[in-house]
């Protein structure tokens, strides 16, 4: 499955009505350690069924970002029923957000 791209029109749709576990990477596109994760997330949401991926850009969704505390980025959280389940932030290995994810 692609990876779904938020911003403040689908956030509530795509992830707090979400069915299931929702993995959103909050990021920037001038932060180097996001560009590094990018490809890793991209690959994740190709092999992982049991979930959505999403990525959300902080500039452009400032205040979904301030909402949820993110002070730094890349920033992983997991949502389950419309709650933060799980977060993570930095750099890490596929296996790192699969375990994220499986918690």
């Amino acid at each position: 499955m692609a990876v779904v791209k938020l911003n403040g029109d689908n956030f509530e749709k795509e992830v707090l009505q979400a069915e299931g576990k929702v993995l959103v990477d909050f990021f920037a596109t001038w932060c180097g350690p996001c560009k590094m994760m990018g490809p890793v997330v991209d690959n994740l949401a190709e092999e992982v069924k049991n979930a959505k991926i999403c990525k959300l850009d902080i500039d452009e969704s400032q205040q979904i970002a301030g909402q949820y505390g993110v002070m730094s980025v890349p920033t992983f959280m997991v949502f389950e029923k419309g709650q933060v389940v799980n977060k993570s932030m930095g750099v890490m290995p596929k296996e790192s957000l699969v375990k994220l994810l499986e918690k």
